[in-house]
């Protein structure tokens, strides 16, 4: 019970430094990450992430019933392995793709 709660209060005490981490992405960093998104995902997935060769569309009404928000970082961290979805971790690191999962989450649409 005690080692429960301690990991608890470490966990909830890292909390305050992811959310300043994803703060800290700078203005330029987010619009390449934005251009990413639209080139780099789009090309699988869609330019208006409706879907194309990669068969998830990733509009905010179908990511509604995905697997939770972390569940979809993962899959842009660490690939989706038996599908052509590959890990972006050697490109992004969690703090990009947790931004990247929250912009598809709003809603992407190319200039």
């Amino acid at each position: 019970m005690k080692a429960t709660y301690f990991f608890g209060i470490i966990m909830a005490s890292l909390l305050p430094i992811s959310l300043s981490v994803a703060a800290s992405l700078t203005d330029e960093r987010q619009a390449t990450l934005e251009h990413l998104l639209i080139q780099d995902c789009g090309s699988c997935h869609g330019l208006r992430m409706t879907g194309g060769l990669g068969p998830p569309a990733l509009t905010p009404q179908i990511l509604a019933d995905k697997p939770p928000r972390e569940s979809l970082i993962a899959s842009v961290m660490f690939g989706r392995p038996g599908t052509a979805m590959p890990p972006w971790n050697a490109l992004l690191n969690e703090q990009e793709a947790t931004w990247m999962i929250d912009r598809l989450l709003q809603g992407v649409t190319p200039p």
